[in-house]
């Protein structure tokens, strides 16, 4: 009997213990599950939607479309073409311009031909004899007025005939040296800047001609295929629509009670509620301006809070966290009872 007992009053203690670990096991989960809650800070938004309208710069006729919605294409992929043809003649028209601006140059700088200055000096004997002329005429008929053998007239237009041969060997000398001397400086630096607007005018032409080639900007989805093969098209009119995949973005609000307790860099969890799947990012950028809930904002607080808006961007993204879409950030934040106190 005394041993029943015993071993009764055994197993009563055995279970007590077992009992009291069992609760002090369920203390401590509630204990570490409040930390843990209270660690965790809840945030809502959706995955931003990037998207670009791709337009050429230069009008024309659209000669190729080479991708349809719902195709991904590479950053730098072709898209689209124009019809060059006319941007083809214009560069050709250009380079022509500055060829012909080159030879002016060129023949300015080097001055005028050996021939033309022989041209020149031989003016210049041709004038100075006529001067020599006119003035043994000049000589001649002033000696026979005394005599009665040439009349006042005669001499006048002997004296007339020797001015005029005078002028014209000053005229023919200053040829000579212009020639000799070649283009004055401000002719030369009139023809290169003729030259500069030609290849300037060259380089907008082979611009526009580049224009005519549409490239993706950065990797993406096409959206939407606004124009077909044969439009004609103005500048900056969109033909296609692309959505850009990476990097992908999150726009949520927090609120201005716990902005204290994240920092840029502040690592993150996106889910969806779509998948099971636990996405991973970062903070990228807090707002410095506080706003009002917007009201596509799914949150318990009051819409009339003032909230700060948040990106974080997104590291493992993949094709099932698509643009506009609802998801829930987790954060792990600093309790508040661990916070410095503010200095008085």
């Amino acid at each position: 009997m005394e041993t029943r007992s015993l071993s009764s009053t055994v197993k009563r203690i055995l279970i007590i213990i077992v009992i009291l670990f069992a609760a002090g096991g369920a203390v401590f989960a509630w204990m570490q599950r409040n930390d843990q809650d209270e660690r965790l800070l809840y945030l809502y938004g959706n995955v931003d939607i990037r998207e670009v309208q791709l337009a050429f710069r230069q009008p024309g006729r659209v000669a190729l479309m080479l991708f349809d919605e719902g195709d991904t294409v590479a950053a730098g992929t072709r898209l689209a073409t124009l019809d060059d043809q006319p941007y083809q003649e214009a560069l050709a028209a250009a380079k022509a311009s500055v060829q012909v601006a080159q030879a002016e140059l060129a023949k300015m700088r080097r001055g005028l031909r050996p021939q033309e200055i022989i041209q020149a000096q031989e003016a210049l004997n041709q004038a100075q004899a006529v001067a020599r002329r006119a003035e043994r005429d000049h000589a001649r008929l002033s000696r026979l007025l005394p005599s009665k053998a040439s009349s006042q007239q005669d001499v006048d237009n002997a004296r007339a005939a020797r001015d005029q041969a005078a002028a014209g060997v000053k005229a023919a000398k200053a040829a000579l040296s212009q020639a000799r001397e070649g283009f004055r400086k401000e002719d030369i630096a009139a023809a290169e800047a003729q030259l500069a607007a030609a290849m300037a005018a060259r380089d907008q032409a082979a611009t526009a001609l580049a224009d005519t080639e549409l490239f993706a900007p950065s990797d993406g989805t096409v959206i939407v295929r606004i124009r077909e093969p044969g439009s004609m098209v103005v500048s900056q009119s969109a033909v296609y629509n692309l959505s850009l995949d990476k990097p992908v973005y999150v726009r949520a609000y927090i609120g201005e009670t716990v902005l204290g307790r994240i920092a840029p860099g502040t690592p993150v969890r996106v889910r969806s509620d779509s998948s099971r799947k636990i996405y991973h990012g970062q903070i990228g950028f807090i707002s410095p301006r506080a706003e009002f809930t917007p009201k596509t904002v799914e949150t318990t607080e009051l819409r009339t809070d003032l909230v700060y808006r948040l990106r974080i961007v997104v590291s493992d993204a993949d094709a099932a966290l698509r643009q506009g879409m609802p998801v829930t950030i987790e954060v792990d934040i600093q309790p508040a009872a661990d916070l410095p106190a503010a200095d008085s």
